[in-house]
């Protein structure tokens, strides 16, 4: 059986847009005590520095009981103020995305599992968005070392004490500005 050749008609001098942007930023944190002005502000640095998407990775409970002994709320709940946040912006935050990754999983997911999720989901090069404290934590793992050369971090301030391997590792972070 022969396959139907499609043809496609184009105007006169059409050329196929260019994409202006490049990469990923992933916003990796709990969202518990994340502010409008906080998520606009990381925004505002993925439209800046023209990436092509904003990726919110929520952490589940489970994840941040085991890395932070800090209590959150609900998964569902930090889920749903994201939504509400995205609804809210111009354009419905064309761009963004709210990944669900941890949602579904429902349970404890350590960083490397994330980020190899989140790797060979979305375009390269990739830029973490994390606080200085998450970054001194991701730091004083075993697998950092791994990881950080594969992307770069973005931090949304400098920290006060600064890990040795962040340290060690200064030209593969900044801190974001807009």
């Amino acid at each position: 059986m022969k396959e139907k050749k499609i043809t496609h008609t184009v105007p006169f001098g059409f050329e196929p847009s260019k994409t202006t942007g490049k990469g990923t930023l992933i916003y990796y944190d709990t969202f518990e005590h994340t502010s409008d002005a906080e998520l606009d502000f990381a925004a505002q640095v993925a439209g800046k520095r023209a990436f092509v998407r904003l990726v919110l990775y929520p952490l589940h409970e489970e994840t941040v009981r085991r890395m932070t002994k800090e209590p959150v709320r609900a998964y569902h709940k930090r889920v749903d103020q994201l939504h509400e946040w995205k609804h809210e912006r111009s354009g419905g935050g064309a761009g963004i995305i709210i990944e669900g990754f941890e949602g579904k999983r429902k349970k404890y997911t350590p960083i490397d599992t994330a980020l190899r999720h989140l790797t060979q989901t979305y375009p390269s090069p990739y830029f973490i968005y994390m606080s200085p404290e998450t970054a001194n934590l991701f730091a004083s793992f075993e697998s950092f070392e791994e990881w950080i050369v594969k992307l770069r971090l973005l931090l949304p301030m400098e920290p006060s004490v600064l890990h040795p391997k962040l340290a060690e590792y200064r030209g593969r972070w900044d801190v974001a500005a807009t």
